[in-house]
């Protein structure tokens, strides 16, 4: 096989940094990260959405994430901060710094 060949990105990739596999919500398993921000600290969970049946809405930008669409899961790293949990597409999660506070809608 040539070493040239192409490989399919993985839009979640951070960077090769290990984390965490853990069921989400019953079959779907994703992979847990901490991230350090300007926002402070967030639990990161990507969602590869093979197994998603719901249709959630990013706080980025206002969209629905289908079904099977993979996406990211945070909530912010504190006891009890699961039950702030947001499904995110993967370049609003990445952009929301950028907006500023107070322009991110939960």
């Amino acid at each position: 096989m040539s070493p040239r060949r192409s490989r399919r990105r993985d839009p979640f990739d951070r960077g090769g940094r290990a984390g965490t596999a853990r069921p989400v919500g019953g079959t779907v398993t994703g992979i847990e990260n901490v991230e350090e921000g300007s926002d402070g600290e967030w639990v990161v969970r990507t969602v590869t959405g093979g197994g998603t049946d719901k249709v959630y809405r990013c706080p980025g930008c206002q969209q629905e994430i289908q079904p099977g669409t993979p996406h990211l899961v945070t909530w912010p790293n504190w006891a009890d901060g699961e039950g702030e949990r947001r499904h995110w597409h993967g370049g609003c999660w990445r952009k929301r710094v950028d907006r500023g506070p107070g322009r991110t809608r939960y």
